[in-house]
């Protein structure tokens, strides 16, 4: 399952979707990632994020695909939100399942390197006194996909 929306979502629920009628999986990862209030070197009052919805499907399936391709996988769900996002709001959940902790470990760290550097999101903060600026991937970003 992946899902982009403006809506929240429940992290319960998500995990639930994951363990629902699933006897074979002995594994279950998330992460769920918040807007934080600080970030390279500046406090952050708010986020706005944006996107292709077409394009974004496409990658996002393509990044799940992959992580299925190297690991043995039962269940994935990635929930990405858009729009207006404040302070401590959940922005992404990313759920695995897998018979064994190793590949549920390692497929949810790799989705979450590949939506930070090649998901087409755009995100704007919002800074310092009302300044906005969009928002790069960083090195270390890039650092972490290539290491894959």
């Amino acid at each position: 399952m992946i899902r982009v929306s403006e809506q929240d979502f429940v992290v319960a629920d998500e995990y639930q979707a994951l363990i629902n009628d699933n006897a074979s999986d002995g594994a279950v990862v998330f992460f769920v990632g918040l807007v934080r209030d600080f970030n390279q070197g500046n406090n952050v009052s708010e986020l706005y994020l944006e996107h292709y919805p077409a394009m974004t499907q496409k990658v996002l399936c393509e990044i799940v695909e992959q992580s299925k391709r190297r690991w043995n996988l039962g269940r994935v769900r990635v929930y990405h939100r858009v729009g207006h996002l404040s302070i401590n709001d959940q922005i992404v959940f990313v759920g695995v399942s897998s018979r064994h902790r190793d590949d549920s470990f390692r497929a949810a760290q790799y989705i979450m390197d590949f939506l930070k550097t090649e998901a087409p999101f755009w995100k704007k903060e919002t800074v310092n006194k009302n300044i906005s600026r969009w928002v790069e991937s960083e090195i270390k970003d890039y650092s972490a996909r290539d290491s894959w």
